[in-house]
């Protein structure tokens, strides 16, 4: 098993090479599913979800084939009047791809300006075990939510 702060490390680059970074679609594993996936040497990295403004998700890493850490999600739009599903991914992706690429992260607090709305993340824990929640706000109103949770598997 590799160390804390190597999986850290492959689990922000895996996430910038796919959703955030336009990542090359997979064929679908389930039926239905959206795959989008990165592999770097023993590392093997998917993300799988189902649906389109609602959804939900989950994100699995390997190393020598074996899993060893999972992420599950639910997202939705909450007030489509204010965003919709392509201007809520449009923010999304700017802040994560900041966050990323930036401050070489994935968790812990993080706040950013885009013209479609303010991007507000909150989360406790650390890479092994971690839940958080992030947010879309629109002139004080909640548009968009996501909660997320995760961490080691443990055979």
């Amino acid at each position: 098993m590799p160390d804390l702060a190597e999986l850290n490390d492959f689990i922000v680059i895996a996430k910038a090479e796919t959703y955030v970074g336009d990542g090359e679609r997979q064929p679908s594993c389930r039926n239905g599913s959206h795959d989008i996936g990165y592999v770097s040497g023993r590392w093997r990295y998917l993300d799988s979800y189902f649906g389109g403004t609602d959804f939900a998700g989950q994100e699995i890493v390997w190393y020598d084939g074996e899993p060893i850490w999972a992420m599950n999600y639910f997202g939705r739009i909450i007030v489509p009047d204010l965003i919709d599903g392509t201007r809520a991914g449009m923010v999304i992706k700017a802040a994560l791809m900041r966050l990323y690429l930036d401050e070489k992260r994935f968790l812990g607090g993080y706040e950013f300006e885009h013209a479609y709305g303010r991007y507000i993340d909150h989360s406790t824990g650390a890479c092994d075990h971690f839940t958080g929640h992030e947010a879309i706000m629109i002139r004080e109103r909640k548009a968009y939510e996501l909660d997320y949770r995760g961490g080691l598997i443990v055979p």
